[in-house]
């Protein structure tokens, strides 16, 4: 893989001379290119913002809800139907497998929804859910497929969607890739009459800035500028991404001018920038890092020692050596920046409570697995070595294991791991991390990966999502927040802070809150 993105590298420098080409240096690769089949943020980075347009958009820079393939909407005075008006003569990509007969209209987004809607209905008769290896998780860890009761197109350029009850958080979800992605009709009914439903996600045709070329699985990823983009065409003519998994080296490229841009740059590599010309942009973010445990093991199962291993994790030294001090710890599975973050919730390093606990427990001593990411944003092997030394200390022995970020996905989406580490960052509505990642029916889905239930919980985010005041949903989320620290379902370990390394020939880039790369408006010098 090396060798193959260092090939791209070169391929792109000599491209540079005749096109604005933005080389970026990615942690890891995407899973696919239908954004509606995958969570993670480098699928949405490749994916999802570039190839893509959805229903609504993010401001860049912020987690303001903004116009996106609907440059108006509106809900009905009892909040239980949502309008949305189109824009008009918005293209879709024109690609050797797919030249499109017209322009985006509603009969796009009906199929778009339809086919989401249909997988949670009827999955037996779905071919885009028998295609789709990993399901549409986010959409029915959503709880979409039983709010949504319809969809109905008014005119060429409206859809009203039903909604069973009002929801607060539901015109947020409108601007998430992994929902209200828009793809086209026409190729969607040509792949289906051809028997070839799967290639949605290995030939995609979108209608967003920038068009896909090809993809050396693992390796590069290129994109081309849509010339007919709604919204003009991109200053970048060339969008290439290099898989480079290991952060030292996405540093050294970026710094060697080889990467305009590295994404997730670790602690230990900023250091490596000092006294150059490239930036380090970014911050706090709206992201939590945690530990995944898989409540149905042995030993995993009782609260008692979940707890202690939360007790028995050194987490001041952890932000210190693992995040270079760029972090906060954490204790709450809401963001520290999230409205409704209860900053009241703590439980402090404590080894000899802990060590009380495990005995408690029953543990015999049999290895406990933890699973950790190759590349991404930390090291993960450092991270496992410390908290293997502190559970140590409290009797509880470690096993850590380095898995390819896709096969960990996959592993904890069937519930095959002991303990793993992630990092959660839905949107900016507290109910985008714990609807799908921790209430009941989000089990069933695969988003809900601890395999541990609350009905309290479901209850108190059900009231939540029908009230509209957001201080009395604040309420609400903080006594949900309070049932997840009791019950230790996930060990919250920091608020990372989050920075991508640009060039000082990258013009226009914006960091976020919601921690993506977002190219639109980008230039070079």
């Amino acid at each position: 893989m090396r060798l193959a993105a260092a090939a791209a590298l070169a391929s792109a420098a000599a491209m540079q001379a005749g096109a604005a080409t933005l080389t970026v240096c990615s942690a890891a690769p995407p899973d696919g290119f239908d954004p509606t089949q995958f969570t993670s943020s480098t699928t949405r980075d490749m994916a999802g913002f570039p190839i893509y347009d959805q229903l609504l958009s993010v401001k860049r820079g912020t987690s303001e809800l903004a116009p996106g393939l609907a440059q108006r909407w509106e809900a009905s005075a009892d909040g239980r139907q949502i309008t949305l008006h189109l824009r008009r003569d918005v293209a879709f990509h024109t690609t050797p497998w797919f030249k499109p007969t017209r322009a985006m209209n509603a009969d796009d987004v009906l199929f778009s929804l339809q086919r989401l809607i249909d997988a949670t209905r009827t999955p037996k008769a779905s071919p885009w859910l028998a295609s789709a290896k990993a399901g549409f998780e986010a959409w029915a860890s959503n709880g979409l497929g039983e709010l949504v009761t319809g969809i109905e197109k008014l005119d060429a350029q409206t859809v009203r969607i039903a909604l069973a009850r009002p929801s607060a958080p539901f015109l947020a979800l409108l601007a998430d890739d992994k929902i209200a992605t828009v793809f086209s009709a026409e190729y969607g009914a040509a792949l289906l009459k051809n028997g070839r439903v799967e290639e949605l996600n290995t030939q995609p045709v979108g209608t967003g800035p920038w068009l896909f070329k090809s993809y050396q699985k693992d390796a590069v990823l290129r994109l081309a500028a849509h010339p007919g983009h709604w919204a003009g065409k991109p200053a970048i003519d060339q969008l290439v991404f290099a898989m480079t998994p290991d952060g030292k080296v996405r540093a050294q490229r970026v710094k060697a001018g080889e990467c305009l841009v590295g994404s997730y740059m670790r602690a230990e590599a900023i250091e490596a920038f000092k006294g150059t010309t490239v930036r380090l942009l970014g911050g706090p973010v709206l992201i939590t890092s945690y530990i995944l445990v898989n409540t149905r093991r042995r030993f995993l199962s009782d609260p008692r020692f979940r707890e202690a291993l939360w007790l028995g994790i050194d987490k001041k030294s952890y932000v210190a050596s693992v995040y270079g001090g760029r972090a906060e710890v954490a204790n709450s599975f809401l963001p520290s920046v999230m409205w409704g973050h209860d900053a009241s919730l703590e439980r402090a390093f404590d080894p000899e409570r802990a060590k009380a606990l495990v005995k408690a427990s029953g543990y015999d001593g049999a290895p406990i697995t933890l699973s950790m990411a190759v590349g991404g944003s930390i090291d993960g092997k450092r991270a496992g070595e410390l908290l293997q030394a502190d559970w140590a200390r409290i009797g509880v022995k470690l096993k850590v294991e380095m898995v390819e970020w896709g096969e960990l996905l996959r592993r904890t989406a069937r519930g095959d791991y002991d303990l793993s580490h992630l990092n959660q960052g839905n949107g900016a509505d507290p109910d985008s991390m714990l609807t799908p990642d921790l209430s009941c029916g989000a089990v069933a889905s695969g988003g809900n990966r601890s395999g541990w239930c609350d009905r309290r919980l479901d209850e108190l985010l059900d009231r939540a999502r029908v009230t509209a005041d957001r201080d009395e949903r604040a309420a609400l989320y903080r006594r949900a927040q309070r049932i997840v620290f009791d019950a230790v379902p996930v060990i919250p370990t920091v608020y990372p802070h989050y920075y991508t390394a640009v060039s000082a020939k990258v013009k226009g880039f914006v960091p976020g809150p919601l921690s993506d790369l977002d190219f639109r408006g980008v230039s070079l010098d």
